[in-house]
């Protein structure tokens, strides 16, 4: 098999970095607009594959972050309720049906119920929960990347294939979160903006506006289900135990617990978004390991991304 040496890859890359990022600009502004953080997405992917070997060995594993982060952003270019009927009253009344909390004569969803009865103290628990969706996961790839980089691969992979499973599903079911039957009720509203919704209160509570600048950048609002943020915890315990990481098993479940409650207690998610994103998550994993069994040439992709990522002899 011809293999090229180090130098010619490297080559090639100095200049397939640069061309992709450019090509990347224009087609963002073509589909979505300028928006800021892709200039700095951009400069990351550069100065990390320009500045060392280790750092550009880094962001070329990691790559497929970057993958899924363009595709989701991607996502607000084909809004989902174009394509189909968004689901807003059936979801909200199966969730009644299946987990309505009876209380002083009315029969609430889990959402309603929380709304009337949160706290100070969960308000701030909850928001700390789901700060972690996305930096625990991406933590936990930093390491796998150093410490076990064929887990880090399947990990990664198992990743971007549960988004794509959860993108596909967006598409086929739109659906509106809680929040938006208690902003807009049972009516579909196409243009409706993005809303913080109970993780407001943690905002306010410190003085801040976390949630609101994430929450008003949303790439869709009729994406409730599946419950990503429900779907990566999983995926994190999975490779986790894997991995045999000891106490970090115990803190990852739970957080995965916390994400799954902070999910319903904000009125983000129904529990039937989480256990959907739960299913994804197990469906993606399931997936992957089949393709690790049964799949040849998937092998031969995951040993190329190792030696792509390998350090100079």
């Amino acid at each position: 098999m011809l293999q090229l040496s180090p130098g010619p890859t490297r080559r090639l890359g100095a200049l397939l970095v640069p061309a992709l990022s450019l090509v990347y600009l224009l087609l963002s502004y073509v589909l979505i607009g300028f928006r800021p953080e892709q200039l700095v997405l951009v400069g990351l992917c550069n100065a990390c594959y320009f500045l060392s070997a280790t750092t550009r060995r880094f962001i070329t594993g990691f790559s497929i972050f970057v993958v899924f982060w363009v595709l989701y952003d991607y996502l607000r270019a084909f809004p989902n309720y174009t394509f189909r009927a968004v689901d807003v009253a059936p979801l909200y009344h199966a969730e009644k049906a299946l987990f309505g909390i009876g209380y002083r004569g009315q029969l609430l969803t889990p959402n309603e119920f929380w709304l009337r009865h949160h706290t100070a103290f969960l308000d701030v628990l909850c928001g700390f929960f789901y700060l972690c969706w996305v930096p625990i996961p991406l933590g936990f790839a930093g390491y796998l990347f150093f410490r076990n980089r064929r887990l880090f691969f399947e990990f990664s992979l198992t990743f971007l294939l549960v988004n794509l499973l959860g993108f596909v599903v967006y598409y086929l079911h739109p659906a509106a979160p809680p929040w938006y039957v208690q902003q807009h009720g049972l009516a579909f509203q196409p243009l409706a903006m993005g809303s913080t919704a109970g993780l407001a209160r943690f905002d306010s509570f410190f003085g801040v506006s976390i949630f609101k600048s994430i929450y008003t950048k949303n790439a869709n609002v009729f994406a409730a289900m599946p419950s990503l943020h429900s779907a990566y915890p999983v995926i994190v315990l999975f490779y986790a135990v894997k991995n045999r990481s000891g106490f970090f098993n115990l803190l990852f479940f739970s957080i995965m617990l916390g994400i799954w409650f902070a999910a319903v207690y904000t009125s983000h998610h129904y529990v039937l978004d989480v256990l959907a994103g739960i299913a994804t998550a197990l469906v993606g994993i399931g997936l992957l390991r089949l393709l690790l069994a049964k799949s040849a040439a998937f092998n031969g992709f995951l040993a190329a991304c190792m030696r792509a990522t390998a350090p100079a002899a």
